[in-house]
């Protein structure tokens, strides 16, 4: 990763040099692309799921929460951590009778 200089925001490649996403400073790449990691080959474990047609059939269940859209008292979730990890990580939830998403803040 390639941090701006003027702003200290992450920077991204276009056209062969590294562009600011915040103030659009450009800069020469630092080190070479081999080393560079791109957010869209994650896969498995690492993605959220957060399509409408994610699959949470098989994840453990929880009979502790409400679906707001049809009141229902079960449904399916998984934990990511999408903080930094001091703080605690996120329940993804999906309603077992309608399908409705939502998260849960511990």
């Amino acid at each position: 990763m390639q941090f701006c200089e003027d702003c200290g925001s992450m920077m991204k490649k276009e056209d062969g040099v590294m562009v600011c996403t915040s103030c659009g400073a450009s800069a020469e790449q630092e080190r070479d692309t081999e080393e560079f990691v791109s957010t869209e080959k994650q896969s498995g474990e690492e993605l959220i799921e957060t399509t409408k047609d994610a699959s949470f059939e098989g994840k453990p269940t929880a009979a502790d929460v409400t679906c707001d859209e049809c009141g229902n008292g079960e449904a399916w979730y998984t934990i990511k951590q999408t903080a930094s990890a001091d703080e605690p990580p996120t329940r993804f939830f999906k309603c077992k009778e309608c399908g409705h998403r939502w998260r849960g803040y511990s």
